[in-house]
């Protein structure tokens, strides 16, 4: 839509936004097409985001089950007194 006007003020003006926000969205159109607008306001990912939040997620799970682990240790002792 910024494409084919030539005023981007002017047309931000018409849809409530400012130009730099108009410039942000036809940057991220750019780097991610058209699933850069999915809904909810979540931007759409690339791989390798959407990689590393899952190798985060993981991590942090990894570390609730350890702190688990150590807490059932404490409680339950090996000898069962």
């Amino acid at each position: 839509m910024s494409y084919g006007r030539t005023n981007i003020t002017e047309l931000a003006r018409e849809l409530g936004v400012t130009a730099p926000q108009l410039y942000k969205w036809r940057k991220e159109f750019e780097e991610f097409g058209e699933g850069i607008f999915p809904g909810k306001g979540n931007l759409k990912l690339s791989q390798k985001q959407e990689k590393t939040n899952k190798l985060e997620k993981r991590l942090n799970d990894a570390g609730l089950e350890r702190d688990i682990v150590k807490k059932a240790i404490r409680i339950f002792p090996k000898n069962g007194r």
